[in-house]
């Protein structure tokens, strides 16, 4: 693997830090790898009932009558609960950290209200003695359909003549509601500049047009929910989720019940990538709980999850962008729909504002939809709608170079955003690494070699993602030994256990082995949010590193009442306590702060610091069988700017998981629909993710750019990687064979399509 030296790189600075940058064994690691840790699926209670739930067969129905008396007869059931249990809710929107929803919409995907929009759609639940029973009893649910055509392609829905899915959805302009039911839930628009003016500037102007796919996101653990609706009022509910706290809200305000009354105890989480922020399970196993009297266990199967949970938008968009003779671009134009499936809330938005992120484009306009379709609720996955925006932009840039004459390396570092460049959508960049990862791809061993034989190409394609703050808590306890108990409220998916308690121990001067973290539940820590935006190790870090300044603060007053001095005579440096006379090193006073005083418990907190954005570039080899059309990696290099890596295995990590997930969007994966929205893909033997036969080892560059928002200058890793790889692949594949792919996935029969295109 090809990584920069990082234990070295990141003591550069003078020997700045001692713990930051370098790899620790993670605290979680034994638990993980002997099978100990605990998931969704290990929960066992006392008394606990299975349940099991019935989806709808159909893509677009109105319900006409669902009867449960039959499944309620069945000996071993004890609740069956539809939409008719769920209180009525409103018309009101939540945040939910990384997104918001509106909670009647959210409501009726949990348990169809008076239609089904997808198949798959939850209809009812059971919760019986055991599992088989329960999954007989929904057998026994007499459900009576009103059938209504669907519509599938974002562009067909959008048509006046299109069946509409929502009576309640009018297009929101800027703010602005309409006046008559649609499926276009929302218009985006942003402007920058005199964008004719641009294009008459131009010497070159290429258009073109893009389609992409519905994506999972194919993480291996199904969904599940374990709740206990306790008699005196309160919910408890174990799962595993990338936000505690949203799923307390969730269920809080679907269930009626005020938030005091809901805690949700985090389980381990077997991957997420954005698809387990909104809630499925939880607020139906709690109807269960109270309908029963007994802790209720419901997991989704393999198909359920593919059907009825929230994969990625395909989309459509179209790209216009003029180039002047320089090699400067004059102005770019993007048009983008994508779906929202069944309800709004597509990553539009964020696809707009990401289309041209990682250039300065002094003339710009750009128009989103979100539209509505008969397939399920789209949530995020990875830099949610930036991926589908950088395959548009990114490979009509490269093919302005191409007509030009222009390396496509140089184009992007000519016109790279750099700290006070303006996006279309307004924002100013403060300091920022794009120019950095693409230097770091042109002096990469990669670049500079050279790739021979037939029907070889080289590709590659830039990305961005805002990366977010948001809030976070955290309090750390000295320990009698010299440790230091972290409580936070993150729950980990990639490694943040370790990168929290690495950047703890940094400002303690204390081992990464010396601090114990724990994620816990939401009523034993302060409000945080979820994990996803890339936030973790940056605003959770933050709170970590003022927990440590904080305890750092009360060891100097202790040392001081020991001392008999004043406070501002003792300093704390490099985890050693300082007087005019003596010192303790932190083991050392730590053993004394129980003998002398309070025991000490540092409060640290994170809500204003929001991260500048994070680049990536990425250069790939391919080779294509021109009469199979299909697509081998060849060679994978990644460079992206980390602002500063924490546990540079991790970092690497997800770069490389990333980039993998963005290789199976590009080549291979897509949900398969029939005409009637029935999926036929349904599972891992149909819907293929890539494995280790269809990858090399991914080559990292770690670039660091430090964000000055953060104390060690961190910028999030884990979303930038999946935005470039489809672009850089097909920009590859048109430098091997001379065809611009324009659709994802480049599965081998769309490659053949476009080679024999070309050649008729």
């Amino acid at each position: 693997m090809a990584t920069a030296d990082v234990d070295t790189a990141q003591t550069n600075g003078n020997g700045k830090y001692k713990v930051i940058g370098t790899r620790p064994i993670r605290h979680d690691g034994v638990d993980k790898v002997t099978g100990r840790a605990l998931y969704g699926a290990d929960v066992k209670l006392s008394g606990m009932l299975h349940a099991a739930m019935l989806r709808s067969p159909h893509a677009h129905a109105n319900i006409k009558s669902i009867d449960t008396s039959k499944a309620e007869a069945l000996p071993g059931v004890r609740a069956v609960v539809t939409n008719a249990d769920l209180p009525e809710v409103g018309d009101r929107i939540a945040e939910l950290g990384e997104g918001a929803v509106n909670l009647r919409h959210l409501s009726c995907n949990v348990l169809a209200g008076p239609k089904v929009l997808y198949k798959g759609h939850a209809i009812a639940a059971v919760a019986a003695e055991n599992i088989h029973i329960a999954k007989e009893a929904v057998g026994l649910i007499d459900v009576e359909y009103e059938l209504l055509p669907p519509v599938l392609d974002v562009r067909e829905a959008m048509e006046d003549s299109a069946p509409i899915l929502n009576d309640d959805v009018r297009t929101d302009t800027m703010g602005e509601l309409g006046n008559t039911p649609t499926n276009i839930a929302a218009h985006f628009r942003y402007e920058k500049g005199d964008i004719e003016k641009g294009f008459a500037e131009a010497k070159v102007v290429v258009e073109r047009e893009f389609d992409t796919a519905t994506v999972h996101q194919g993480y291996i653990e199904p969904h599940n929910a374990t709740a206990l609706w306790n008699k005196d009022g309160h919910i408890t509910v174990w799962t595993s989720t990338q936000g505690t706290f949203s799923v307390r809200q969730q269920v809080a305000e679907l269930v009626n019940v005020p938030l005091s009354k809901v805690k949700v105890i985090p389980m381990e989480i077997g991957g997420g990538f954005g698809g387990k922020i909104s809630v499925y399970l939880q607020p139906v196993a709690a109807l269960l709980s109270k309908k029963s009297g007994q802790a209720v266990k419901l997991i989704m199967d393999r198909s359920a999850v593919f059907e009825a949970t929230g994969p990625t938008p395909g989309s459509y968009i179209r790209v216009k962008m003029g180039v002047d003779a320089g090699g400067k671009i004059t102005a770019a134009e993007a048009y983008l729909a994508y779906e929202a499936g069944g309800y709004p809330g597509s990553p539009i938005n964020p696809g707009c504002m990401c289309i041209f992120a990682c250039y300065d484009v002094p003339n710009g306009k750009i128009d989103g939809f979100d539209v509505c379709v008969n397939k399920p609720r789209t949530n995020a996955y990875r830099a949610p709608g930036a991926t589908n925006a950088a395959f548009a932009a990114e490979t009509v840039i490269d093919e302005i170079c191409d007509e030009l004459g222009i390396c496509p390396v140089e184009f992007r570092l000519n016109n790279a955003s750099k700290e006070g460049t303006r996006r279309v959508d307004g924002v100013e960049y403060p300091v920022i690494g794009m120019a950095d990862t693409v230097e770091a791809i042109k002096s990469s061993a990669h670049w500079q070699s050279n790739l021979e034989g037939p029907n070889r190409g080289r590709g590659v394609a830039s990305g961005f993602w805002f990366n977010c703050g948001l809030k976070s808590a955290a309090t750390a306890t000295v320990n009698a030994d010299g440790s230091v108990s972290l409580i936070e409220g993150s729950t980990d998916i990639g490694g943040s256990r370790a990168s929290l308690a690495m950047q703890l121990a940094e400002t303690l001067g204390i081992a990464a082995e010396d601090v114990n973290p724990a994620v816990v539940d939401t009523d034993s820590v302060g409000y945080t949010d979820v994990t996803g935006g890339s936030r973790v190790t940056f605003a959770t870090g933050i709170a970590a590193y003022e927990a440590g300044m904080d305890i750092r603060r009360q060891m100097i007053a202790r040392a001081a009442e020991i001392w008999d001095v004043d406070a501002d005579q003792v300093r704390y440096e490099d985890g050693t306590i300082i007087g005019p006379e003596s010192s303790y090193t932190f083991k050392e006073l730590a053993e004394l702060v129980i003998k002398t005083g309070d025991p000490v418990t540092g409060r640290g907190a994170s809500s204003a610091a929001n991260q500048g954005g994070a680049f990536g570039t990425h250069c790939v080899d391919v080779e294509v069988d021109p009469d199979l059309g299909k697509v081998k990696i060849l060679r994978y290099t990644i460079a992206q700017d980390c602002g500063t890596a924490i546990h540079p295995s991790y970092v690497e990590g997800q770069m490389q998981g990333g980039a993998v997930q963005g290789i199976g969007w590009a080549l291979n994966e897509e949900y398969f629909y029939g005409d009637d929205g029935s999926m036929h893909n349904a599972s891992y033997l149909d819907y293929r993710i890539p494995t280790c036969y269809d990858v090399p080892m991914i080559e990292t560059i770690i670039v660091e750019v430090p964000d000055p928002e953060h104390p060690f200058g961190v910028r999030g890793v884990g979303e930038v990687p999946i935005v470039p790889p489809p672009a850089a692949i097909a920009n590859a594949i048109n430098n091997a064979i001379g065809v611009q792919m324009t659709e994802l996935p480049m599965s081998p029969p769309r490659v053949v399509h476009e080679i024999l295109k070309k050649n008729s």
